[in-house]
């Protein structure tokens, strides 16, 4: 039987990304297990013909952004959706899907719960898909929520 003590729910604070959220939540509730949750803020690439002449963003950009994003992650749970074993919160700078894996290794994370945001086309082939690679490259099992809007 698999345990799961455990649950990562990745967030990017969308409106898909919340309804993940809500059903990591409640599954934590369920299996008494500890949910963490993780936003990844983008490091900033710069574009234009001369990387060289881009502006390069004050350190305060990056200490504000992170710390927005742990004051949102701390608000973000209601009590309705759940009451997990506890919650841990976390703030990674990098690629989406490199950190979600880097973090599910280093917490032992048994479940990842992450949402598809449903693109299709050309959006997708361009864009690709986060929750796609998390399948492919997770540690653990993913569960991915589709939303339907």
């Amino acid at each position: 039987m698999i345990e799961i003590r455990t649950i990562l729910a990745p967030t990017d604070f969308s409106p898909h990304a919340e309804k993940a959220v809500r059903y990591a939540c409640g599954l934590a509730e369920r299996f008494e297990a500890e949910l963490h949750l993780l936003h990844v803020l983008s490091d900033i690439v710069p574009t234009g013909p001369d990387p060289m002449l881009a502006s390069v963003l004050p350190p305060e950009y990056y200490k504000e952004s992170e710390e927005q994003s742990r004051q949102t992650l701390s608000k973000l749970l209601a009590p309705s959706w759940g009451r997990p074993r506890s919650v841990v919160t976390a703030v990674r700078w990098g690629t989406p899907v490199e950190e979600i894996v880097a973090y599910a290794r280093a917490a032992s994370v048994d479940l990842i719960v992450i949402a598809t945001h449903g693109r299709t086309g050309l959006s997708h082939v361009l864009l690709g898909s986060v929750a796609e690679r998390m399948i492919r490259e997770a540690p653990c099992p993913t569960l991915t929520i589709r939303s339907r809007d």
